[in-house]
C-alpha cells in the first residue's frame, strides 16, 4: 500500500470490517500480519511497524496524524480567544525560594512568558540579583533546557546538565562561578543521574553510547558510576563503580554534605527497594546498611560522626534511624518512629531534622531534635502543598513555597525560633482565586475501600449534573498528587468548570501498602478507584457523562487509557497523555524494564494473563463508542516510548464505532515533559481544555 502524507482514507475503506457509523477522514495505517505467541495465546501487533520511529512510513503516518489532528482543532471557534486568555494569565513573574551555594544566593525566576526559566545570583538576599544561567539562550525555539544543577561544596564550581529536545539524555557542563565561564569540557551520555561533588570533581551515572538510530528507544543497559576531575576530558574519567553481573541495575555515589562520607546505593527494576552502603571518604572498604532490594532506604545526611537514614523497612509509612559510624556494631538507633502519616522526605538543617509528612494527601512537616525527640510542628499556611526546606543551613536562615489548587506558589521565610513564616515573595497572579473553593471526599471504591479526592469550583456552582468537570489521577509507582495550583486549569474553572483529582491507589498518598494494592496482580485497584471517582461525581450530581473528561500522563495516561477501554459510558472526552498503552511489550523500550515491580511484564504466564485484561490497546474493540480522545506523545519521549501512542491512536481510529473523533497530536522536538518550553505548553492546555469544551458541545464566553 503506498503511503504518502497527504492522502487519506476513511475507517471503512481501509478495513472492510471497520463499523460503518465511524465515517471521519483518517490517515492511512496500514494492518500488517504480526502476530506473538503468548504461552499458547496469540495476540496480533497490527501496527508494530510504527515501533520504527525512523522509518520513513512512521514519519509519513506521523506527520499525516498531526496535520489532520491540526486541521480538527483549527476548527474549534474559540481556540484562538482560549489562548490569548491563557497567555494573559500566565504571563506573570514567577519565583523559587532562594538557595545558598558558597557565599552566594540563587533562585530561578521567569518574567511570564520565557521560554525557561532563568537562573539569578545574588551576593545577599538584599543585594541586586544577576543572571547566572540563561537557559533560553541555549537554542532559539526554547527546546534546549536546565536539567541538574550541582554546586561544588565550596560553591565555586556549578556543574549542571541540559537536556535537549526533552529527551532524557543530558549533557553536563562545568562552569568556574567567579568568572562565569565554561571550562573546556563537555560529557555525554548521561542519562537518570545526579551530578555529586566530591573534592576536585563529581560523580556521575551514564551508559555506553547507544547504537546509530537507536538513541531514543533502545534498551538502556550496562550504567556505569565514573568520576570526573575537573579540567580534563571526559575520556579521562575514572570509572567508579559498575556490576557486570546485572547490566539492568543502576547505582549512583555522593558524598554527605561535608565530604565526611560516601554513599553507593544501586536499584534492580525486579525490586521495589535498593542496596545502601557507605565508607569514611578516606576509607578502602564500604560497610552495607542493606544488601538486599527488598525496601526503600536512603541517606539523609550526617550531624558530625553520626549517620541518618529514611526506611520504609518494617514500616510502609516511613520513618528514620541513625547509626554512629564509629560503633562496631553498627547498631540502627530508632530515632523518628513510623506514624499514621506517611513520610515523605527528611533533610537535615544544622543540628535539626525537618520532616516533611503526607496527611491525607496534604503537606505536614515536623522538626525533631538530633536524638530524634520533637521540638515542633511547623505552622503552615494553610491546607496544601510545601516544598523545602532551602536556603543557609549553617545560619537556617530558611525558604520554603507553599501551594494548593487555590494558592498560586507562594515563597515563605521561616524563623525556627519563633515558628514563624513571613510571605517573601507573593504571586503576582492576576487572577480572584477568593471566588474559588476546594472540598476533599471520601468516596467508596468497587472493593469498599475508601478514596480520598480533591474537588475545586466557584463558591456559587450549582450541582446540576450540567457542569463541565475534568477528573485527573495517576495512581502508581508510590507518586502521591497532593493539593497544587496550575495556571491553565483557571481556564476552565472561570468558565464554571470542575476540576477533581483523585488519590488512587498505587500512589503514595498512604505508604508503602497503599502502593502495594495498586501494583502487579492488584493494578485493576487503580482503575476500579478511578471508575468510582467518576461514578461519584455523576451520582452526586457535579457532572454527568456528557460533561465529563478524564486525564492522565505517563502512567496516568495508562489509566485514562484503561478506564476508557472499560467503562467507554462514563466519560464524554478522554486525554492520555504520554502513555504506556501496550502492556505487553512496554518493557523492552528505553528503561521501561524498569516499571516491572510496579506492572509485571509478559515474560511471566501469571503477569501476562493479568497485563492483557487491561491493557489499553489490546482491550480496544471494534463496533465500540469510544469518547472522543486526544492523544498527546512526542518525537523525542525516551520515557515511555511514543510508539505505545502511535500504536493505541491507529488501533482506537480502526475500531471507533462512533463519530466520535480519535486524534493523536505528536509534538515535534519534544519529550516526555520536563523541560518543555512555555510556549508549547500553553498551546498544549489550550489543546486541551478547547477540545474538552467543544466536544461537550459547550461555548466558554471568550
Amino acid at each position: 500500500m503506498a503511503f504518502t502524507a497527504w492522502l487519506f482514507t476513511s475507517c471503512n475503506t481501509m478495513n472492510k470490517n471497520t463499523n460503518t457509523k465511524n465515517m471521519r477522514i483518517y490517515p492511512i495505517a496500514e494492518r500488517g500480519k504480526v502476530v506473538d505467541n503468548y504461552f499458547g495465546t496469540k495476540v496480533p501487533d497490527p501496527y508494530r511497524w510504527l515501533e520504527d520511529d525512523n522509518s520513513k512510513q512512521t514519519k509519513i503516518w506521523v506527520d499525516a496524524e498531526n496535520k489532520f489532528t491540526a486541521s480538527y482543532l483549527d476548527r474549534i471557534p474559540f481556540r484562538a480567544a482560549m489562548k490569548k486568555r491563557l497567555e494573559k494569565l500566565w504571563n506573570y513573574p514567577k519565583e523559587s525560594t532562594p538557595f545558598k551555594k558558597g557565599k552566594y544566593w540563587y533562585y530561578y525566576k521567569n518574567n511570564g512568558l520565557q521560554a525557561q526559566s532563568v537562573l539569578y545570583q545574588m551576593n545577599d538576599l538584599n543585594s541586586k540579583a544577576t543572571v547566572f544561567i540563561d537557559p533560553n539562550k541555549f537554542s532559539k525555539d526554547g527546546t534546549v533546557a536546565l536539567s541538574v544543577l550541582s554546586f561544588s561544596k565550596d560553591g565555586k564550581f556549578c556543574a549542571y546538565s541540559i537536556s535537549k529536545g526533552g529527551s532524557d539524555w543530558n549533557e553536563i557542563y562545568v562552569m568556574d562561578v567567579e568568572k562565569k565561564l565554561l571550562l573546556n569540557n563537555t560529557i555525554k551520555w548521561v542519562k537518570f543521574s545526579g551530578i555529586n561533588w566530591y573534592k576536585n570533581g563529581f560523580y556521575y551515572g551514564r551508559f555506553p553510547m547507544p547504537e546509530k538510530g537507536n538513541a531514543l528507544k533502545g534498551k538502556n543497559l550496562h550504567q556505569m558510576v565514573y568520576f570526573h576531575k575537573i579540567g580534563t576530558p571526559q575520556s579521562d574519567d575514572i570509572l567508579a563503580y559498575k556490576d557486570d553481573a546485572h547490566p539492568d541495575r543502576m547505582y549512583s555515589i555522593y558524598a554527605t554534605k561535608d565530604e565526611t562520607f560516601l554513599i553507593l546505593s544501586g536499584e534492580d527494576p525486579a525490586y521495589r527497594g535498593n542496596m545502601l552502603s557507605y565508607k569514611k571518604a578516606d576509607a578502602k572498604q564500604w560497610i552495607s546498611v542493606q544488601a538486599n532490594y527488598n525496601s526503600q532506604l536512603s541517606v539523609i545526611g550526617n550531624i558530625g560522626e553520626t549517620l541518618y537514614f529514611q526506611t520504609n523497612n518494617n514500616a510502609p509509612n516511613g520513618k528514620v534511624f541513625r547509626i554512629n559510624s564509629n560503633d562496631k556494631s553498627q547498631t540502627h538507633i530508632s530515632t523518628i518512629a513510623e506514624t499514621t502519616d506517611v513520610l515523605q522526605g527528611t533533610s537535615i538543617k544544622g543540628d535539626y531534622l525537618f520532616a516533611e509528612y503526607l496527611h491525607d494527601a496534604s503537606s505536614l512537616a515536623i522538626i525533631y531534635n538530633a536524638d530524634g525527640s520533637k521540638k515542633q510542628e511547623v505552622k503552615l499556611p494553610g491546607l496544601g502543598s510545601i516544598s523545602g526546606f532551602s536556603g543557609d543551613d549553617k545560619t537556617l536562615t530558611l525558604f520554603y513555597s507553599f501551594t494548593s489548587f487555590t494558592v498560586p506558589n507562594l515563597s515563605y521565610k521561616y524563623d525556627i525560633k519563633t515558628n514563624k513564616s513571613t510571605l517573601y515573595h507573593k504571586s503576582a497572579l492576576d487572577f480572584n482565586m477568593n471566588d474559588y473553593e476546594t472540598k476533599q471526599v471520601f468516596y467508596p471504591s468497587k472493593d469498599g475501600t475508601m478514596i480520598p479526592m480533591f474537588i475545586v469550583y466557584k463558591k456559587d456552582i450549582v450541582l446540576n449534573g450540567h457542569n463541565p468537570t475534568m477528573l485527573y489521577g495517576y495512581g502508581g509507582f508510590d507518586i502521591s498528587l497532593p493539593p497544587n495550583f496550575s495556571v491553565d486549569r483557571l481556564l476552565w474553572l472561570e468558565q464554571g468548570g470542575i476540576y477533581a483529582q483523585a488519590n488512587l491507589r498505587g500512589g503514595g498518598e498512604y505508604g508503602e501498602k497503599w502502593h502495594e494494592a495498586g501494583t502487579k496482580l492488584n493494578k485493576q485497584n487503580v482503575f476500579d478507584d478511578f471508575i468510582a471517582a467518576a461514578k461519584y461525581l455523576i451520582q452526586n450530581s457535579y457532572t454527568s457523562p456528557q460533561y465529563l473528561a478524564i486525564s492522565g500522563r505517563s502512567n496516568g495516561g495508562l489509566l485514562v487509557g484503561a478506564t476508557m477501554t472499560q467503562r467507554p459510558d462514563l466519560m464524554r472526552v478522554a486525554f492520555p497523555g504520554v502513555g504506556v498503552l501496550d502492556m505487553l511489550r512496554y518493557h523492552k523500550f528505553t528503561i521501561g524494564y524498569y516499571w516491572a515491580d510496579d506492572y509485571g511484564t509478559s515474560d511471566d504466564s501469571i503477569q501476562f494473563e493479568n497485563l492483557i485484561r487491561y491493557s489499553p490497546l489490546h482491550n480496544l474493540h471494534q463496533g465500540q463508542c469510544y469518547p472522543s480522545t486526544l492523544i498527546v506523545t512526542a518525537d523525542h519521549d525516551d520515557r515511555v516510548f511514543p510508539a505505545h501512542s502511535f500504536k493505541f491512536a491507529a488501533e482506537l481510529q480502526h475500531d471507533q464505532g462512533c463519530n466520535k473523533p480519535c486524534l493523536i497530536r505528536i509534538d515535534k522536538n519534544a519529550g516526555h515533559g520536563a523541560g518543555k518550553p512555555t510556549e508549547m505548553v500553553i498551546q498544549d492546555k489550550v489543546d486541551m481544555w478547547s477540545f474538552a469544551f467543544y466536544e461537550m458541545g459547550l461555548r466558554p464566553s471568550y
